[in-house]
């Protein structure tokens, strides 16, 4: 943490503690051991009331209460979200991104803030702005089509979307140069590149994220909640188990707690795939109703989503003693998304502890007492958001027929009709015409 965070965070922690000796009744050589300048004062209280309530524990076990309670407050949060529907999940990344973007660039400013270089807290927000407008408005005019050309304001922002969303980016660019001062070109250009790394880490892959949920918020529960149970069961069996060290960017991470949150996790998958599988609300993509003017989720189920019966392998069948079971093909691939989560997606994690000890701090922010900050939540969700969708763009998107229709009903009518004469030519050409007709 840099000098100015922690002088900030030391002003802001001290009054809280005063404050909460005055409400406790104690002094503040009561609390126990923690540095009030880097660690949340929720964090510091949680410590203090272990340590008074059970006094034997280790440090170890304190530290692992903390933890478990917070997780358990965010799966909650977690939950409640996932219920209030797909349009409040989309608000809630957007923001996630928002706070990750300010903890990226807050990095970069503490480091460089004695250099006093101009406008570059403004640029950097000002590029956010630019690129959420272009993500979104592609995301928007992709799969809410048939509104936006209902209403005439929002069917000319789609229509000249791309180059309002160029000007807009083309205006930073040029208040860029503009701000370049003498003695810091370097700098100002390395801060320019750290803005759009950051830009390219965190919001296109936020967007990814939104389009698998419109794809169905299976496609976005599942992978999440993957990372989260590698995350858990990793931490638990490392912490029981643990032994032999991972890797030397998280002396912490083990052998042992990296194979046990591996299985954990592809069970976990299978068993979460196998609930949500039969439920339409999270397995049909979100669309725009006309008739009720409303995002729905309602849809007949696709064969991903349908119970089929497949064959045991012969040298398993002496195993478990079954020749076949019964199970929906998206649990086939929930194995991949989990097996990703778990193998690949720790990488994500890796990568941020790397860029961390680069600049010697010990998490991106205190927001989450034990935890660290968004970022450090996240790290390895963006990578596995971008995994999920290049995997349903390879192996389960196909052409989408209501997407087409809507496009189609746009046209001319001689347009229209110069399709539909294509169309008939070719079906008759096939044979089904004909045989629609005799029917």
């Amino acid at each position: 943490m840099f000098p100015l965070e922690r002088d900030q965070t030391f002003i802001t922690g001290s009054r809280s503690l005063c404050s909460t000796e005055r409400k406790l009744g104690v002094s503040r050589a009561q609390f126990p051991s923690c540095d009030v300048q880097r660690a949340e004062v929720l964090s510091c209280f949680l410590a203090f009331s272990f340590s008074n309530f059970f006094p034997s524990l280790w440090p170890r076990w304190k530290n692992w209460w903390v933890r478990g309670i917070l997780t358990l407050a965010m799966i909650t949060f977690f939950f409640i979200i996932i219920y209030l529907g797909p349009m409040v999940l989309m608000t809630i990344v957007m923001c996630v991104q928002i706070k990750c973007f300010h903890e990226i660039i807050t990095i970069g400013y503490n480091v460089y803030h004695s250099y006093d270089l101009p406008w570059f807290r403004t640029l950097s927000w000002y590029f956010l702005l630019c690129v959420n407008y272009f993500f979104y408005g592609e995301t928007v005019t992709d799969y809410f089509f048939t509104l936006v050309q209902r209403e005439e304001p929002l069917r000319i922002l789609s229509k000249y979307h791309r180059f309002i969303s160029f000007a807009l980016y083309l205006t930073g660019f040029c208040m860029f140069v503009l701000s370049l001062v003498k003695k810091h070109y370097r700098l100002q250009f390395y801060m320019f590149g750290w803005t759009h790394v950051t830009l390219l880490i965190v919001v296109t892959q936020s967007h990814l994220i939104i389009h698998n949920l419109f794809e169905g918020m299976i496609w976005f529960i599942v992978p999440i909640s993957c990372v989260i149970c590698n995350d858990i069961m990793a931490y638990m069996f490392g912490f029981f188990f643990g032994r032999t060290p991972l890797i030397k960017l998280s002396p912490k991470k083990t052998w042992e707690g990296f194979i046990g949150g591996f299985f954990a996790t592809v069970l976990f998958g299978l068993l979460l795939s196998y609930v949500m599988s039969g439920y339409r609300c999270f397995t049909c993509p979100v669309e725009f109703n006309n008739d009720t003017n409303s995002f729905t989720v309602d849809c007949e189920p696709s064969e991903l989503f349908q119970l089929q019966e497949y064959n045991i392998p012969l040298v398993l069948q002496s195993v478990v003693g079954w020749k076949t079971v019964r199970m929906y093909p998206f649990q086939i691939h929930s194995i991949a998304l989990s097996t990703f989560a778990s193998l690949i997606g720790p990488f994500g994690g890796f990568f941020a502890s790397g860029f961390k000890r680069a600049f010697k701090i010990k998490d991106f922010a205190n927001t989450i007492p034990g935890h660290g900050g968004i970022m450090d939540r996240f790290d390895c969700q963006y990578l596995m958001a971008t995994f999920v969708n290049v995997y349903i763009a390879s192996f389960i998107r196909g052409p989408n027929p209501s997407k087409l229709i809507q496009q189609f009903l746009t046209l001319r009518p001689d347009q229209q009709l110069h399709i539909f004469n294509t169309l008939k030519a070719h079906l008759v050409d096939k044979g089904m015409l004909g045989s629609l007709e005799d029917a």
